[in-house]
């Protein structure tokens, strides 16, 4: 049986993040070098919120420039992974009667994989398969199918989840200091955190935090989170902060189970 592998949520940031070089894309760095070296990873992006849940299937999954206004040398920027088709059905299959979808074609990695993966894993010599995250379902889906993709820590897998706890810049402008709305984001993280590190299972009740819409207007963001605490939950492993990446002055937005606590973070 091959070593159990660590999971995660990270914060992916800007499209950007792919190209650039700062403290957040360091901290990627050094966490991909802590990790044993998984036989193949599956990125749970934000970047893919469609009306299914899919996984891609392609030998050669293309680098999706999914985001505007970015430098020309993102939209040169390319991350030449390969797939790995057979992972993607033992994924079909190892979630049923949960159902889905093989893509063949229409989609590859998006910048919710590769800004993370471009840093994590420079050298593109890891498969890589994407799973979608689908709209319109309830917290409890996403946590129960989280949950069912457990077993592939046994088999080498790393499983990155990618979204960001706050995706609005109005939670926390002067305007949402003023009206109280940043107080309700805080402690929507402050309780997303909580709930992650002390019963994860539980984190379905989030969906009815009254910060949750002020952090997340629309859910594609916050959801991937959830199929870490689903991870966790079926493991009994321990959510830690895998390193301080604060985000907008909420704390560390990024969670892990497997690997050893950031020692500084309080």
């Amino acid at each position: 049986m091959s070593e159990r592998m660590p999971a995660a949520f990270i914060s992916h940031g800007s499209a950007r993040m792919a190209i650039e070089s700062n403290e957040r894309t360091e901290l990627w760095a050094e966490f991909g070098q802590s990790l044993p070296r998984p036989r193949a990873i599956v990125v749970i992006s934000a970047h893919w919120y469609i009306n299914a849940s899919a996984v891609t299937a392609m030998a050669r999954p293309r680098t999706v420039h999914d985001a505007f206004y970015q430098p020309a040398e993102f939209y040169d920027y390319e991350y030449p992974v390969a797939g790995d088709p057979e992972l993607a059905e033992h994924i079909v299959d190892l979630v049923r009667p949960t159902w889905l979808g093989l893509d063949i074609d229409s989609w590859g990695l998006d910048h919710g994989a590769y800004t993370i993966l471009a840093h994590a894993f420079p050298a593109a010599d890891i498969p890589v398969v994407e799973m979608s995250v689908k709209a319109e379902m309830p917290f409890r889906y996403h946590v129960e199918l989280g949950a069912q993709l457990a077993p592939l820590r046994d088999e080498g897998v790393l499983i990155v989840a990618s979204g960001t706890l706050v995706h609005n810049g109005g939670a926390t402008d002067a305007a949402a200091h003023e009206s109280g709305d940043f107080d309700l984001a805080a402690d929507f993280v402050t309780t997303t955190r909580e709930i992650l590190m002390s019963d994860p299972d539980k984190a379905d009740e989030l969906e009815h935090h009254r910060g949750y819409p002020i952090c997340s207007p629309t859910p594609d963001h916050f959801l991937p989170v959830l199929y870490l605490a689903g991870l966790a939950a079926a493991s009994g492993d321990q959510v830690v902060l895998p390193f301080d990446d604060a985000a907008r002055g909420l704390g560390p937005s990024s969670f892990a189970i497997g690997v050893r606590a950031f020692e500084k973070v309080a």
